[in-house]
């Protein structure tokens, strides 16, 4: 399934019953630069991926970033900072296990922002993706980043509590800043 702007999906399992994990992944490839002599070489970029977690009201309980790898109740865990993009796959991770979030939890919305500054005509097959954690790493949904524009930053997506379960939202609204502080003006229209 692949989700556009505004798109909301359920997060309850297709037999039945809620998801209890989810992960966030984030994927992208260095940008191919020439180099000396017309060679091509890899310029690193480094995407980072974040989790913010707010209340009813709102407020900016707690977050999940390259420097505060865990929520503080332990929720939300992310898996490392990938300062290059190189690899296959997931470069960055944050996994939810949504029955260990606080009651008080209401919504974690997911970010992306270029610490290193390149827009997102530039990087090369840039990507978030949920997926179920307790399934295969099963795809739930996925939203393509890269060609999105000339801004550096993007709302991805929020996870929002929904009932007895949850519901994602593909956000994907355009900010500039490299890092989650400079998104929260625009991270705050969405909830």
């Amino acid at each position: 399934m692949s989700l556009s702007k505004g798109q909301t999906v359920s997060l309850e399992k297709r037999g039945g019953g809620t998801l209890t994990r989810v992960r966030m992944g984030l994927g992208w490839d260095a940008i191919k630069k020439k180099g000396m002599f017309g060679k091509l070489k890899d310029q690193s970029v480094d995407l980072d991926a974040s989790a913010l977690l707010f209340d009813a009201g709102g407020r900016l309980v707690d977050q999940v970033w390259f420097q505060q790898l865990r929520s503080k109740d332990g929720s939300v865990q992310h898996t490392g900072d990938n300062r290059t993009g190189a690899g296959d796959g997931d470069d960055e991770s944050i996994v939810v296990d949504l029955q260990a979030v606080p009651a008080s939890i209401t919504q974690i919305v997911f970010v992306v922002n270029s610490f290193t500054g390149e827009n997102f005509s530039q990087i090369e097959n840039a990507f978030c993706r949920l997926v179920d954690s307790t399934a295969n790493d099963t795809e739930l949904a996925r939203y393509e980043l890269t060609g999105s524009g000339t801004h550096n930053s993007q709302v991805m997506a929020k996870v929002s509590r929904a009932g007895s379960g949850w519901s994602m939202t593909a956000v994907g609204a355009i900010a500039n800043g490299r890092t989650f502080q400079d998104l929260m003006p625009t991270v705050s229209q969405h909830l």
